[in-house]
């Protein structure tokens, strides 16, 4: 089936101004019309209408892009796969398309026609069709959830925990994934978090979680979960992963528990890498929140190919390499590495990520070398439908860097590296 992307877009355009409504007036009309779907959402439902909203611009914006034709396809059926996990089932899409196009008709500034009526229930037949088919594929191998036991919970500083649990059936993921976790606190509430670890023989896996402010299931999981206790997990997902193939050397960058994931690269390629310098750029905003170092250090005892440099932004006491994560990348890409030449993977707080893709787009790091991942739950993160978009969002925001004139960009492919450190050093450097 073609869709008229065309006429996806100036329907859309209409609604625009009123997505928030047309998100709250689709699920009106949803739970009027099947009020046991209800039970499938969280009793809160501001960050569904996000969701939701988010789901929209994406399918909106791949349906145009002649560049990827396969990326809605792509997208839809991780959605479909997702929506397992909340208890969707396929007689659940028909309506929802339908109330979709009321929704949104309801709300269309004038213009609104006949043909954009048709081109959105084709369109939702095309989005039901896909997600139908991958969700029935994916029930095929895997459960839409696995039930975890809390084995351990560690408390380096007030807010932030650090978790095993143990699967009740094996897991599987590949170092770089995350999962979605439900509590049985916040239940049909889901909020993505990396794994830690790479796989292992006891099948255990190790997650971060820092708690935030009206973060229902970070602060359930730091100030309320004990041992013992049970998690639900979603399926891993998510395409932070190291290129064993390449040939160039691996920058992994993370801040706060955007650390979490890069360590799970990190033991993974202990296992197998032998001639790939990796860099581990650790940020923080005091000293005392660096808790991955002791972990990042036991990995670098047996592999002399990792060097490790922590870095804090915010405290003057700090001996060692003091700023933002793309501050101190800038410097280094100046002094000491051309990154130009490294494979990049970037995980941390959206504005992190932001400011960190838009320095790499400066020093003229080319965007395919780079891998992202944004860290936890964020404030007014959607459950299950907003992390690829966040992503994508702040990817486009350093993308519009590129345009800088060659004359203002840093000169650090024509500066002269200065010797690097020896392999398997902890950076400590003195702040300049």
């Amino acid at each position: 089936m073609s869709l008229d992307a065309r006429l996806l877009q100036e329907s859309f355009a209409l609604v625009e101004e009123n997505a928030e409504k047309v998100a709250g007036h689709f699920y009106a009309l949803l739970f009027l019309e099947q009020p046991a779907l209800r039970d499938l959402f969280p009793p809160m439902m501001d960050a569904q209408r996000d969701g939701l909203l988010g789901a929209l611009v994406t399918a909106v914006r791949r349906a145009q892009d002649p560049q990827n034709p396969t990326g809605l396809a792509e997208y839809l059926a991780q959605l479909g796969r997702d929506h397992r996990t909340f208890g969707v089932r396929p007689p659940h899409y028909e309506p929802a398309g339908r109330c979709l196009v009321a929704a949104m008709k309801r709300f269309a500034r004038p213009g609104w026609t006949a043909a954009m009526d048709e081109a959105w229930a084709a369109a939702a037949r095309f989005a039901v069709g896909i997600m139908v088919a991958a969700a029935a594929q994916a029930a095929r191998t895997s459960p839409a959830y696995w039930t975890g036991r809390v084995v351990a919970h560690r408390r380096p500083d007030h807010s932030l925990a650090v978790l095993t649990v143990e699967p009740d059936q094996p897991y599987p993921f590949r170092p770089g994934q995350y999962a979605m976790i439900e509590t049985l606190r916040w239940p049909r509430v889901w909020r993505p978090y990396s794994i830690a670890n790479a796989p292992r023989p006891d099948g255990l896996l190790t997650f971060h979680v820092r708690a935030i402010d009206a973060g229902w299931v970070s602060s359930a999981l730091v100030h309320h979960t004990r041992l013992g206790d049970t998690v639900r997990l979603g399926p891993a997902v998510g395409a932070l992963a190291c290129d064993s193939a390449s040939m160039r050397d691996v920058l992994l960058v993370g801040g706060g528990t955007g650390i979490a994931p890069l360590l799970a690269v990190a033991e993974d390629m202990a296992r197998w890498n032998t001639g790939r310098r990796v860099s581990v750029y650790f940020g923080a905003r005091r000293a005392e929140e660096l808790y991955a170092l002791r972990a990042l250090e036991a990995l670098r005892e047996r592999s002399p190919w990792l060097e490790i440099v922590p870095c804090v932004s915010n405290d003057a006491r700090y001996p060692g390499e003091r700023g933002t994560l793309a501050d101190v990348l800038a410097r280094h890409g100046v002094d000491r590495f051309n990154w130009t030449q490294h494979d990049v993977l970037v995980a941390g707080s959206a504005a992190m990520l932001r400011a960190t893709l838009a320095r790499l787009a400066e020093l003229e790091v080319p965007g395919q070398q780079i891998r992202t991942d944004v860290a936890g739950e964020q404030p007014g993160a959607s459950p299950g439908l907003g992390r690829q978009d966040r992503q994508e969002q702040a990817a486009q925001a350093a993308q519009s860097r590129r345009m800088l004139p060659s004359a203002e960009r840093p000169h650090q492919r024509q500066a002269a590296l200065r010797p690097a450190l020896p392999h398997g050093r902890v950076a400590h450097y003195q702040a300049s």
